[in-house]
């Protein structure tokens, strides 16, 4: 009689595991499907046209949440990303580079078109409403705030990540502002290949 009770706690015991093995991995799956990273958005480029979270896929990309006001990181941000394109030649052919303001009050599409395509024509600006922006930010876990500045003008605190993206829209690494040149190349590298 002990030895059946044992019998049946085992199996009910193998069943629960099993269970749960079987809820990790579809759970697992579930996070590595082929969804965009961050989720869906609905904002518009600098020529003015709608763009959504399907631009990230077909192709690897870097996006970059900055501002066209922005002193220092996000101009270097944006030669880093010509440097890349640059240096990769043919096989960096399909990466692309997205530029997405934090300040969409100020950055309209063509002040966006005139920003980045000073840079590269291989980098897309992206604007829209303050809280479509603010959603999308949100949903990549980008931070963005005004300050203040003297006579009326402010600034932006943000993020400073490059988010690099796989072929699919899936997260795939960052490059943080200041990292050192050589690894950063190689992640962008990794990148090309997959």
């Amino acid at each position: 009689m002990q030895k059946s009770i044992r019998i049946i706690f085992a199996a009910l015991f193998l069943m629960i595991v099993a269970s749960l093995g079987m809820g990790a991995f579809l759970w697992m799956k579930g996070q590595n499907s082929e969804a965009a990273y961050g989720g869906a958005f609905t904002l518009i480029d600098q020529t003015g046209k709608p763009i959504t979270e399907a631009a990230l896929q077909g192709h690897p990309s870097m996006v970059f949440f900055g501002f066209t006001h922005c002193p220092d990181v996000c101009p270097t941000t944006l030669f880093e990303m010509k440097g890349w394109f640059d240096k990769l030649g043919d096989d960096g052919k399909n990466l692309q580079g997205y530029f997405v303001t934090v300040d969409p009050e100020r950055d309209t599409p063509e002040i966006l078109g005139q920003y980045v395509s000073n840079v590269s024509n291989r980098v897309t600006g992206i604007t829209g409403k303050l809280d479509d922006v603010a959603a999308m930010a949100k949903a990549w876990n980008v931070y963005f705030k005004k300050v203040p500045g003297a006579d009326g003008d402010y600034e932006m605190d943000h993020t400073a990540i490059i988010f690099l993206l796989n072929s699919k829209g899936q997260f795939h690494g960052t490059i943080a502002y200041g990292e050192n040149p050589d690894t950063a190349f190689e992640k962008i590298k990794r990148l090309v290949k997959l």
